[in-house]
């Protein structure tokens, strides 16, 4: 499992080299989706005017899926703003993607059945116009998410399950009855709780969801993760920003051990694991926000998160978010200009792809700071993917990893030495990290991106 060294944590950006172990890894399907959540940041993604700009870049990240918002996060009223709505929709669907609408937020008194009733017809109007506009065939593949983070307060306003199961099966009945002449005895893709991951007993809500509520109701399990959502020295926090630093480092395994206990949950029930909102920090102003997660380092933490969750076979993955105009969470700007995030998640898009055959090396030491995965697809190609997870200057030699990847000689690589841009050089062997940072070793050729540069 990928870990950051905590030896000598006085110490930092001192030039080591790792032995890697030889052996052959068990190689498994690649089988995780990429996506990214635009939430209450649609406009210039919809409608501004480098909006194709920003298809085209989404695109070059393999984007599956986006999740869009209604009921909450500014989104039109869909009944006096269908027109506006449904160029959100079309958006997602010029991406190539498939859209995932949540239900956003439930703002009547909690345990009124009249309002249960009232809001489950508003969802269930917003499934049959999208049909009614999209056909069924096209709708019946779509994802709808009922709430978003009812277990945290700030957002719920204090909503327990039993009142959000109630919510959960109204909705999903009424959905299902537009839905169902199109579905030809598949499941409806309706899910929850999309439970947010820092309260302490976030797992009953996903346990309960699947053990309290009828599975032929549930298409997937929602819940969310960031490393952390203090500033340095608030609420506890380390004082030192190194430290800090490493700190949330520690927490990209989490991902994989929540992501293996909702596959252990969902064993059986034909119910899908997703992993629908990520990012390295959740702090409540902007700047702190940009610090981290507009940095090589939240790139990093981001890319590593991602190896978990290939590990762990999860379904599929949603960054937040996938343009902004502001926020500090953003991969791609109004603009449609990158942040050091997209950068690495385009690396794994396009070396690291759906269906490849994938492997994970070990180290023959303890507390690995690099984290892998070697990839071969069709036509011979083969890359491997390297995180390295702490910030120092370290030397890594490649082709211990695996003899086949002895013609792999390009090398592209962002790191604290490189910034915002993925450089490309030859590889002679070895790749040494100034920083945390991201690489790809590939016998690919590198294609160019939608300005032209390197991929």
């Amino acid at each position: 499992m990928l870990q950051p060294d905590s030896s000598d944590p006085g110490q930092t950006r001192m030039t080591r080299s790792r032995k890697i172990a030889h052996q052959d890894a068990t190689e498994t399907r690649m089988r995780l989706l990429y996506g990214v959540n635009q939430a209450d940041q649609c406009w210039d993604f919809a409608f501004g005017p480098q909006r194709e700009r920003i298809w085209a870049r989404l695109r070059e990240i393999d984007t599956r899926m986006i999740r869009l918002f209604v009921f909450d996060k500014g989104a039109p009223d869909h009944l006096t703003e269908w027109a506006k709505f449904a160029a959100y929709v079309e958006a997602v669907l010029k991406v190539g993607a498939t859209p995932m609408i949540t239900f956003g937020r439930f703002r009547r008194p909690f345990d009124d059945s009249r309002a249960i009733r009232w809001f489950a017809e508003q969802c269930g109007d917003i499934v049959w116009s999208c049909i009614e506009q999209w056909g069924g065939e096209m709708v019946r593949d779509w994802y709808w998410c009922v709430l978003n983070e009812p277990n945290n307060e700030w957002i719920s306003g204090g909503l327990g399950f039993e009142q959000y199961r109630r919510i959960y099966e109204a909705v999903a009945e009424r959905s299902i009855r537009w839905l169902e002449p199109y579905l030809h005895n598949g499941k409806p893709l309706i899910g929850g709780p999309a439970v947010e991951g820092f309260p302490p007993f976030w797992f009953d809500w996903p346990w309960r969801f699947v053990n309290e509520i009828d599975n032929a109701l549930i298409g997937f399990v929602d819940w969310h993760r960031y490393a952390d959502w203090r500033d340095t020295g608030e609420n506890g926090a380390p004082n030192d920003e190194a430290t800090y630093r490493r700190l949330m480092m520690a927490q990209a395994p989490d991902y994989e051990a929540r992501s293996s206990a909702i596959a252990r949950l969902l064993a059986g029930r034909d119910i899908l694991n997703i992993c629908g909102e990520l990012n390295t920090h959740s702090h409540y102003t902007i700047p702190v926000r940009t610090r981290f997660n507009q940095s090589v380092f939240g790139a990093t933490f981001y890319t590593a998160a991602l190896l978990h969750l290939m590990r762990s076979g999860t379904y599929a993955e949603m960054f937040w978010v996938g343009t902004e105009a502001e926020g500090g969470y953003g991969m791609i700007d109004k603009h449609g200009n990158p942040w050091p995030v997209f950068h690495a998640k385009k690396l794994c898009a396009r070396y690291i792809r759906y269906g490849d055959w994938i492997s994970f090396p070990t180290w023959e030491e303890g507390s690995p700071t690099l984290g892998v995965v070697v990839a071969r697809g069709d036509g011979g190609r083969r890359s491997v993917l390297m995180v390295h997870i702490r910030d120092d200057v370290a030397t890594y030699p490649v082709f211990d990893l695996d003899d086949r990847l002895s013609d792999c000689r390009l090398m592209l690589k962002i790191d604290e030495g490189t910034g915002n841009q993925v450089v490309e050089n030859s590889c002679g062997g070895t790749v040494t990290f100034h920083g945390y940072g991201v690489a790809v070793v590939t016998n690919a050729m590198a294609p160019t991106d939608v300005d032209g540069g390197v991929a």
